[in-house]
């Protein structure tokens, strides 16, 4: 007797869905669950990698770098005590707030030049050395990043 060919291919299907039977032997199941929770406990107890510094957090750093350094700050020629110079770059960073995304900025914004003169802001430490207080603070900003990657 002659098949035609849609035909065949439907008996061959047919067959192969007979053929193609998956039986989950409990015991298999059971492996299977237990390698999968296994995976997640070792995963949920593994180390994790503590979540970024947000930015305030690294603002608050700098500022505190700032006024627990012991140093003299000059603007506009005039020297100021770290407790004044913080208030000062504070009162800057408030008016700045929305055009701060990075730490970078906020010290390019708030610490690093007068509005008024354009003259840098400098800092002077317990050393003797002058800088520049960017400067500084991008040197303190670098460190304590390096410091968090540790």
């Amino acid at each position: 007797m002659f098949e035609s060919p849609r035909a065949r291919f439907n008996l061959d299907r047919q067959s192969l869905a007979r053929e193609i039977v998956v039986t989950f032997e409990p015991k298999a199941v059971n492996a299977v669950v237990r390698l999968l929770l296994a995976t997640v406990l070792v995963f949920a107890l593994a180390p994790q990698k503590t979540t970024a510094e947000s930015l305030e957090q690294t603002i608050q750093y700098l500022l505190d770098y700032a006024g627990k350094s012991n140093a003299t700050f000059v603007r506009n020629g005039q020297s100021h005590t770290a407790a004044e110079a913080v208030a000062h770059i504070k009162a800057k960073y408030e008016h700045f707030k929305s055009e701060i995304k990075t730490p970078e900025d906020f010290i390019r914004l708030s610490a690093s030049k007068s509005l008024l003169t354009g003259q840098p802001y400098l800092v002077r430490t317990p050393d003797g050395k002058e800088m520049h207080l960017d400067l500084w603070l991008m040197n303190a900003l670098k460190e304590h990043q390096a410091a968090q990657h540790e």
